[in-house]
């Protein structure tokens, strides 16, 4: 019959001890591990293909102006675009307004994206632009466009908002496709179609309508630099 020493008591309780810590501590680390992979692997899963899209919209420094007929209302703002998808998910551009309001008479005009193209009076004769239709951008993608903007209608006035040489305000919008069934699945669709918005302003340097005949006349930032919709937010 075995007689037990008090060291080999106390040697005997600290292995129990240890071996019962080193299971509960190290199934404890395999679990924290375990949910830290999870989590992981969701997060990837949630950037990589459910994330709803989220468009941003970039302006450059230059765009162009024209009013090539006479006794009309009609302008034309040519504002080269470039799109980014941020999201997963495609997103798809259904229509994109300008909205330009002159600082001086407060007075503001409304433009819609016709057309596709750099402008001339002899491209238009030919009618050489494409038109403009929805833009679906794909999940982590880009696109650029030289977007045409044309007045919305004869009800709209002034007869010309750019004429005087000086700085004008302008706001262009975006808006979405409704959301798809992911989006509605997830609770991520309004009842408002999403709208993404950039405020810039441009500068007509001078106004020379001959300018029309043959291109159209820059309007450049004040400072010189881009604008873009991700800086707002």
């Amino acid at each position: 019959m075995r007689i037990l020493r008090t060291g080999d008591m106390t040697r005997d309780a600290a292995d129990i001890t240890t071996d019962t810590a080193r299971h509960v501590y190290g199934g404890l680390a395999a679990t924290l591990l375990s949910a830290v992979a999870v989590l992981f692997s969701g997060y990837s899963l949630w950037e990589t293909s459910l994330k709803s899209p989220d468009l941003r919209v970039y302006v450059p420094r230059v765009i162009s102006y024209a009013a090539p007929y006479t006794n009309t209302n009609f302008e034309m703002i040519q504002v080269p675009v470039t799109l980014s998808n941020e999201g997963a998910q495609t997103g798809t551009v259904r229509h994109m307004d300008l909205a330009v309001t002159d600082p001086r008479t407060k007075q503001t005009k409304n433009f819609y994206a016709s057309e596709f193209g750099v402008w001339s009076m002899e491209r238009t004769r030919a009618r050489s632009y494409e038109g403009f239709a929805p833009l679906p951008l794909a999940g982590r993608t880009s696109r650029t466009e030289s977007v045409l903007f044309y007045t919305r209608g004869e009800e709209e006035k002034p007869e010309q908002i750019i004429r005087e040489p000086g700085p004008y305000q302008f706001t262009l919008t975006i808006t979405q496709a409704e959301a798809g069934g992911l989006e509605k699945l997830l609770g991520q669709a309004g009842t408002e179609p999403k709208t993404v918005s950039v405020s810039f302003e441009r500068v007509l340097p001078f106004y020379d309508a001959r300018a029309f005949e043959n291109g159209a006349i820059h309007m450049h930032a004040k400072d010189w630099t881009s604008s873009s919709s991700a800086a707002a937010q």
